[in-house]
């Protein structure tokens, strides 16, 4: 039984970015001292994450818009 999060509108956009950038979750993590943890939280909404979800946003060049 899958007990996981579905992937929120953000979390997609984060995914589609770092294909574009031909880049995997974790070299982007290690490239700009993101937890892996954190970036998971912030696709599957488990965590708001204020501070790593504005400085993703910025590094992917992702608009941000209030998800409820």
């Amino acid at each position: 039984m899958n007990k996981k999060k579905p992937i929120t509108p953000f979390g997609w956009a984060i995914k589609q970015r770092l294909t574009e950038l031909q880049m995997d979750q974790k070299s982007f993590c290690e490239l700009h001292g993101i937890p892996p943890s954190r970036l998971s939280n912030l696709i599957h909404g488990t965590r708001k994450a204020a501070r790593y979800r504005q400085l993703v946003a910025k590094l992917l060049d992702i608009h941000l818009t209030e998800e409820k």
